[in-house]
């Protein structure tokens, strides 16, 4: 007796590229899925940049010294770019934390074991971050020109230019969100994640000038500062928006603050997305 045996057809591998794109976009879906119903995610993340604008502006606004003025006026506008690349920055710790959390409740482990691109996963989470840092930087924006704030302030508007300041300050906010993504790989719960998210997190915003100018500084703290990536990111949308600077420096990235920006930005990726990569494949919950 014969048996007759169907054929199994195995399709062919997809392109590897296509696939991890779709994979983000899959995962990237589920989260925003579940932020969506989870909706004070959104709403306590716009309360805290909103309270620093209220209070910078109207606490410390006639007090500051920008470019040899002390008007309020000139330190709003300075500070808004600040306080822009402050609220990209700090939305790195609910990633790292939410990163933890699918860790601790064993999401991950799940993921790992289905044929999936090996950084969909992580990548997935860091765009939908990205989506719900847009809709705060929108929101934020608005308030800040309820409290007055003003692009232009120099006399040259320019919508493009704006457009362009909004995009570096996303992409700054995706690149440390990949920082948050290792954080997140590395730690076991989500308090850890949030807790050592804010340890480098409030030096790399405070040693900057965002809320301040360096040149103010001591010499060795101001050469921090001005070399830091998160003040070319704040330098550059104060160019971007023709807003008061800080007072002249000879430090490159703040004489090209828009390409150091991009070139931050870019670097702080690729690293970070390969070490959250190659941690994603051996970490354990």
């Amino acid at each position: 007796m014969s048996a007759v045996t169907d054929a199994v057809r195995v399709a062919p591998p997809g392109n590897p590229f296509v696939q991890s794109v779709r994979d983000s976009m899959v995962v990237a879906q589920r989260n925003l899925i579940r932020m969506s119903r989870i909706p004070e995610m959104i709403i306590y993340g716009l309360i805290q940049p909103i309270m620093f604008v209220v209070l910078f502006t109207y606490v410390f606004g006639g007090s500051m010294q920008i470019g040899g003025s002390t008007s309020a006026v000139d330190y709003k506008n300075f500070l808004m770019a600040g306080i822009f690349a402050q609220t990209v920055t700090f939305a790195t710790a609910s990633s790292g934390a939410g990163i933890a959390d699918d860790m601790h409740k064993g999401l991950i482990d799940r993921f790992r074991s289905l044929p999936m691109a090996r950084g969909a996963v992580l990548t997935g989470r860091t765009l939908a971050d990205l989506v719900q840092t847009t809709v705060t930087l929108v929101v934020l924006a608005v308030v800040a020109l309820l409290v007055g704030w003003r692009v232009g302030s120099q006399g040259d508007t320019d919508i493009a230019k704006v457009l362009a300041a909004f995009g570096l300050l996303l992409l700054l906010g995706y690149a440390f969100t990949w920082i948050g993504a290792l954080i997140g790989m590395s730690v076991r719960t989500p308090e850890a994640a949030t807790s050592s998210g804010l340890i480098w997190l409030f030096p790399v915003t405070f040693i900057s000038n965002a809320f301040v100018d360096p040149g103010h500084m001591t010499p060795w703290l101001r050469h921090v500062a001005e070399w830091n990536p998160f003040s070319a990111t704040a330098q550059a949308c104060r160019v971007l928006f023709a807003d008061p600077g800080q007072s002249t420096s000879h430090a490159w990235p703040m004489e090209h603050p828009v390409w150091a920006s991009l070139i931050y930005s870019i670097l702080i990726i690729a690293v970070f997305r390969t070490l959250a990569v190659r941690k994603y494949r051996s970490a354990t919950a």
